[in-house]
């Protein structure tokens, strides 16, 4: 693998790898981008006029002639979507791994104007559609029978539209209003340095990124001593984020009321393809798992010697009781090109041909954002950004996102508008392929390597149906509180503590959480209710794993079918085809009895360790 061939012998670390985007373009400054970046912002225009020509916008009377208007106006969107996102892939993999390319930042400007317009032209069609007898035009256009959810989506959207002045009005001052406050929240966090004291008594300046990753240090003191360094750069910078925080969330409360919806999670459920009863349904299993949960953090805390665990802890490795390896980004890819493979050749292939093809982007370093996500470029690519450590948890890290760099492969067949993957769904092929990951290192292991490896699958497990629930229960307290006024930075810590002790409870020290997560997360600062489509994903991944080892032959090919199919139907519809009723608190309860199955092994080592 090309990756092998960056390692440096005699014992020194392995280099880490930085992804490829040359197969695009030279450079930013290249002749063939420029040319490519203003063909596109062109093209940008001259849909717009060909939307004037059609009169697409709502209106009493259509032409004739409407059916094939639509069929060339959804031909030109599909084309011109495909070629402006590989323009803002490219651009974007400069501005995430580096916050003083300026360059870059001017290039993402200039592209997010373009998309504001493309923004307009989507308000637009559909205010169209809902002028429209849906049945009648699905049934005399190809473009609309092909894009049936799409439209029949749309027409629903469009009852709940302003007028096109105000829709116009919204997405032109998006740039210096919502974009603008989630663009700060970027900016300030990843050029955030910590000066952290190691145990020995030397300070070194790192980072954001690579102090949060201390959080999975072998040594509890350099743990704690981050985790406190974490908490005091954040002070430094919780004003700024404050106010981002307020501009967005009453943003939304305006937009929101101005189009009609009855609160703030009514527009992100019709987004998402999803219902309020199957939310409602997986909330209220994974609240009923909480106290099993609980029972995996106070059995942490005993393996470490507490009678409580502090925030600091949950990341930490288990020390002696445990027998967690380091696991190089070699070994990694390695190990999760052979898992995968267990599934289906076509998932094995896709994982080889990202580390080939230098698809990922692993070396934390100052300027590059935190976290981790995987983009499409073009076609069936991808590209993968995540802070490397080396340990099983980031080799799930790389896991999980080339799981969502699989699904890109499905729906490379697809238009922009059918592959159109909402949050709750497009976390299932990640969650999916981390699954595969695990099982397959659980499998092989026994006694305290075991112990280590269900808890590194219940820490993120514990993240997703707990630490999300807590992210919930913040986010709607902000988006209530307001209606009323602007929150206070201490407002905001003191909600997210609440909201932490409603999740954790008795299972974390409550003098030691974390009040400033509202800054940490950036999923906060874009779309609304972004966190919990994450539990859905996982929970869902989990039942869909379930029939896998139940019909390891066959269901493959219903996967990747299933997969394909993640923008054409409803959540609820899309499970309903495959057998499955999401909006059932048993469909979860289900899911979630893999996790109890897990925290009930672990904590039974952990009495026998």
């Amino acid at each position: 693998m090309a990756i092998k061939e960056a390692e440096i012998e005699s014992g020194k670390t392995a280099a880490l790898p930085e992804w490829d985007m040359t197969p695009y373009f030279p450079g930013l400054e290249s002749s063939e981008f420029q040319a490519e970046f203003g063909r596109v912002i062109s093209e940008v225009a001259r849909l717009t006029k060909l939307c004037d020509h059609h009169g697409v916008r709502k209106t009493e009377s259509l032409s004739r002639e409407f059916t094939s208007a639509f069929d060339e106006v959804l031909g030109t969107l599909n084309k011109l979507r495909d070629d402006f996102d590989v323009i803002e892939a490219y651009i974007y993999s400069f501005v995430t791994t580096d916050s003083r390319n300026n360059l870059a930042e001017a290039k993402l400007s200039e592209l997010e104007s373009a998309e504001v317009e493309l923004e307009k032209i989507r308000t637009r069609l559909t205010a169209w559609i809902g002028s429209m007898d849906v049945e009648g035009l699905i049934a005399s256009s190809d473009q609309a029978k092909a894009h049936e959810f799409f439209v029949r989506k749309a027409s629903v959207t469009a009852q709940h539209q302003m007028s096109e002045i105000e829709e116009d009005l919204a997405a032109t001052l998006s740039l210096a209003g919502s974009n603008a406050w989630a663009k700060l929240h970027g900016s300030v966090t990843s050029r955030l340095m910590v000066d952290v004291e190691f145990p020995d008594g030397r300070v070194e300046r790192k980072p954001m990124s690579a102090v949060r990753g201390l959080a999975q240090d072998a040594d509890p003191k350099l743990r704690e001593s981050a985790y406190r360094a974490e908490l005091a750069s954040w002070e430094t910078v919780e004003v700024p984020l404050a106010a981002a925080m307020n501009g967005l969330k009453g943003w939304g409360n305006i937009i929101n009321a101005r189009r009609g919806w009855k609160d703030s999670l009514e527009p992100v459920l019709h987004a998402n393809n999803t219902d309020r009863e199957t939310v409602e349904a997986m909330q209220a299993a994974c609240a009923e798992s909480f106290p099993d949960f609980r029972r995996y953090l106070k059995a942490k805390a005993r393996i470490l010697g507490k009678k409580e665990l502090p925030w600091w802890d949950m990341f930490g490795p288990l020390g002696d009781k445990g027998a967690s390896r380091s696991w190089s980004f070699s070994e990694s890819a390695d190990f999760v090109i052979e898992q995968f493979g267990t599934f289906s050749k076509s998932m094995a292939d896709l994982a080889k041909r990202s580390i080939d093809e230098r698809w990922v982007d692993a070396e934390p370093r100052e300027g590059k954002r935190d976290g981790a996500f995987c983009m499409g470029t073009r076609h069936d690519e991808s590209r993968v950004l995540m802070n490397f450590e080396p340990s099983f948890n980031s080799l799930q890290t790389l896991a999980h996102e080339l799981g969502h760099a699989y699904h890109n492969v499905t729906l490379s067949g697809r238009t922009p508008l059918q592959s159109s993957t909402p949050m709750a769904l497009a976390e299932t092929a990640s969650n999916f392929a981390q699954t595969i990951v695990f099982n397959a290192a659980l499998d092989a292991a026994s006694g305290a390597e075991k112990l280590s490896l269900l808890e590194e699958s219940l820490q993120d497990s514990c993240q997703v149906v707990v630490d999300i629930h807590s992210r919930f229960l913040f986010e709607k307290g902000v988006f209530e509180g307001r209606e009323k006024r602007d929150l206070s930075v201490e407002e905001m810590k003191e909600l997210m503590l609440d909201s932490q002790r409603a999740t954790y409870g008795d299972g974390l020290d409550n003098s030691a959480l974390h009040p400033y997560m509202w800054a940490v997360k950036p999923h906060y600062y874009g779309a609304t209710y972004y966190n919990w489509p994450y539990t859905f994903g996982l929970l869902f991944a989990l039942g869909l794993y379930a029939r896998f080892r139940q019909e390891p032959g066959t269901f493959p090919a219903v996967y990747d079918e299933l997969l394909s199919s993640t923008g054409m139907f409803s959540a609820a519809d899309l499970a309903g085809r495959f057998g499955m009723d999401v909006r059932s608190v048993d469909f979860w309860r289900s899911s979630l009895d893999i996790c109890r199955q897990q925290i009930d092994e672990f904590a039974d080592l952990a009495e026998r360790s």
